[in-house]
Order: C-alpha cells, then sequence, then structure tokens
C-alpha cells in the first residue's frame, strides 16, 4: 500500500512542485504552472487518494459542457464543488495498488484537457467570473 510519503516522492518524481504541505491531514498542494496545474490537491484519505485541481466558478449554462468533456476524459472527471460553485477536476485512486503510472495517467488526463481545450475553458472561467 501506497504511503503518504510515496506518493510525496511520486509526485516530486514527476516534476510537480509542493507549494503547501499538511503532514497531520496527509494532504499536499502541487502545482506546475507550465502544464496548467496550480493550487491542485492531492490528498491521502484512508485507503484512497483523492486528486482536485479547482477550475473556478463557472455559469450554470456551461455544466453540460463540462459533463460533454467528463467522456472523453480518460481519467478523472470534473465535478461542482456544491458549497462553492466552483468546477473542480477530480480523481480517486485506490492507495494499496497505487503506481507511479497511474497517478502520472491521471494528472496528464487533465494536462491534455488542458491542452485541447484550454482557450475554450479560458474564456468559460473568464465569463464566469463577471
Amino acid at each position: 500500500m501506497a504511503t503518504f510519503r510515496d506518493v510525496k516522492k511520486m509526485i516530486l518524481d514527476l516534476g510537480l512542485s509542493i507549494k503547501q504541505e499538511v503532514p497531520e491531514e496527509e494532504l499536499i498542494v502541487v502545482e506546475d504552472e507550465e502544464r496548467g496545474i496550480k493550487n491542485m490537491i492531492v490528498d491521502c484519505e484512508g485507503e484512497m487518494l483523492i486528486i482536485e485541481q479547482p477550475l473556478g466558478r463557472v455559469k450554470e449554462k456551461y455544466y453540460g459542457w463540462f459533463l460533454e468533456k467528463n467522456r472523453e476524459l480518460p481519467f478523472g472527471a470534473f465535478a461542482l464543488d456544491g458549497e462553492n460553485k466552483i468546477i473542480v477536476f477530480r480523481q480517486t485512486l485506490r492507495l494499496d495498488t497505487l503506481d507511479m503510472e497511474e497517478l502520472e495517467s491521471s494528472i496528464n488526463s487533465l494536462e491534455m484537457f488542458f491542452a485541447e481545450h484550454g482557450d475554450e475553458l479560458l474564456r468559460i472561467l473568464k465569463e464566469g467570473c463577471e
């Protein structure tokens, strides 16, 4: 079973920077702005690893767009943080079978989405702030 220490090592081996660490909660916040990753939460919760990348607020009319894009993602999915109405990319992995390739594939899934839909996403997020 992968431990918090193992996850941290994998994150660093993937070239991500640890921006913040909360060891008692087994949680880190990572970034790699070149890849579009900023304030990504990597959280060991019991037997699960939860990855969440907040994207921002969007208008309700775009919720369907994110649901459609979920179909294109090989790993992870977009979800709505009901409390703050923020769209997040979320992936949940099992710690007992976690390996570097699985973690990397999850992060690459989001990176590929940014590469394919980044301009449209920025437009949607900008409109959500107005």
